[in-house]
């Protein structure tokens, strides 16, 4: 699943029943929160999601994927904090469920730092796993 950032799209909101009685997937830090924010008010535009996904690639065979859009598609999972809505689609889910994202700007660069507790196996980097 290749994505680009604002992508068209179009369907409506679908609301899904949280995986395995989880009605917040996935936790985000404040600084992350903060640093979500503010990109996306360089973005400039009113409703953006953040979108989260993973696909397969990376050194250890899945890796995350981050990205702005307009709209969400039919089976997303939004999930909102604290303003900033996630979209998560329904095939990236379960990979996501219980994980923590944090944002830092050190030595190692800025990024966004992903904690899962589904992951047997994670590269080097920190980018991408195996389940």
């Amino acid at each position: 699943m290749s994505r680009t950032a604002l992508p068209e799209a179009s369907g409506t909101i679908e609301e899904v029943t949280p995986v395995g009685g989880i009605d917040d997937p996935i936790s985000v830090s404040p600084g992350a929160l903060e640093k979500m924010r503010a990109l996306m008010d360089e973005e400039g535009s009113d409703g953006l999601f953040l979108r989260i996904w993973v696909s397969g690639g990376g050194c250890a065979g899945f890796q995350y994927g981050f990205c702005f859009e307009q709209t969400a598609e039919p089976g997303d999972r939004i999930i909102e904090k604290d303003g900033v809505r996630v979209a998560i689609d329904p095939l990236s889910l379960p990979y996501l469920t219980g994980v923590d994202i944090d944002y830092r700007d050190d030595l190692k660069g800025a990024r966004f730092i992903v904690k899962n507790p589904n992951a047997r196996t994670t590269c080097g980097c920190g980018n991408s796993f195996s389940a």
